[in-house]
C-alpha cells in the first residue's frame, strides 16, 4: 500500500530547545493514522513542521514528492489538509461563509467537497448555516474547522486533537465523521492523548515521547503491548 505521506529524521527547535528529534513514520493511503502521546511530547509540534510553519529539518514526502523546503501554502494546495487545535475559525462569519472560504478547485483522485456534503457529515452545521462562528460551542467550531478544510478537497487531512475540550457526544459524532471521511478515500493523520477515542478510529499508531519515536505499528500491535502502551500514555 503507498505511503500518501511519509516523515523521516524530522527535527524541530523553539529557539534553543530542540523538540523533535529524527521523527520518522508513515501514513498509508486509505488509512487512519494517530499520534499518540502526552502534553508536551511534540505531536502538534510535529503536525507544525510537516506543514512549513515552523523550521524544520529532515524529509517530509507527500504523494511521494518531497515538500520538506516548501512554503505552507503550496503545500496547502498540494492537497494536504490541517486542522490546528485552535481551530481558528472566522467568529463574525456565518458557517456558510467559513465554509465558502475554504472553498478550492475540484483535484484529482480526491472526494469534492460541496457544503451540502460537509452538512450531511455534520447535522450540526446544518441546522446553523447562517449563524456566526463566534456564536457556537467548542465541538461545533471544530466541526466548522474540519469542514471549511475539507472545501479544500485534500487527499490527506491532518487533525490536531480533534477530541479536545469538546463534549462526550461531540467525541462520538467525530470519531463517526473521521471513520465516514476515511471510507470517502481519504488518508488521515490525527494528533490525540485520549487513547479511547483512538481506539474509536485507529489503524495505526505512533508514540512520542519528549520528541522522538516510542512506538510505530498498528494498533493492535499496541494493545498487545500494555507496557509500552502504559509507559507512554498513561496518565
Amino acid at each position: 500500500m503507498m505511503d500518501m505521506l511519509s516523515v523521516e529524521g524530522l527535527n524541530a527547535r523553539y529557539g534553543a530547545a530542540h523538540i523533535l528529534e529524527n521523527v520518522s513514520f508513515a501514513v498509508r493511503k486509505g488509512t487512519v493514522t494517530v499520534l499518540l502521546g502526552r502534553n508536551g511530547a511534540g505531536k502538534s509540534t510535529t503536525f507544525k513542521a510537516i506543514v512549513g510553519l515552523i523550521e524544520r529539518k529532515g524529509s517530509v514526502r507527500f504523494l511521494g514528492r518531497e515538500i520538506g523546503a516548501e512554503p505552507t501554502y503550496r503545500i496547502a494546495r498540494s492537497g494536504l489538509g490541517y486542522v490546528p487545535e485552535d481551530r481558528r475559525i472566522f467568529t463574525e462569519l456565518t458557517v456558510e461563509e467559513n465554509l465558502e472560504v475554504g472553498r478550492q478547485p475540484p483535484r484529482p483522485d480526491a472526494p469534492l467537497w460541496t457544503p451540502e456534503k460537509i452538512y450531511a457529515l455534520f447535522p450540526n452545521l446544518a441546522e446553523m448555516r447562517r449563524r456566526a462562528g463566534g456564536a457556537m460551542s467548542g465541538g461545533e467550531q471544530q466541526m466548522l474547522t474540519i469542514g471549511r478544510t475539507l472545501m479544500g478537497n485534500p487527499l490527506l487531512l491532518m487533525l490536531d486533537e480533534p477530541s479536545e475540550g469538546i463534549a462526550p457526544r461531540i467525541v462520538e459524532q467525530m470519531a463517526k465523521a473521521i471513520l465516514e471521511l476515511k471510507d470517502e478515500g481519504l488518508s488521515i493523520l490525527v494528533s490525540e492523548q485520549n487513547l479511547h477515542f483512538a481506539r474509536l478510529i485507529a489503524d495505526e499508531a505512533v508514540i512520542l515521547e519528549r520528541g522522538g519515536v516510542r512506538f510505530a505499528g498498528t494498533l493492535q500491535d499496541l494493545e498487545a503491548q500494555p507496557d509500552v502502551r502504559d509507559a507512554y500514555l498513561a496518565v
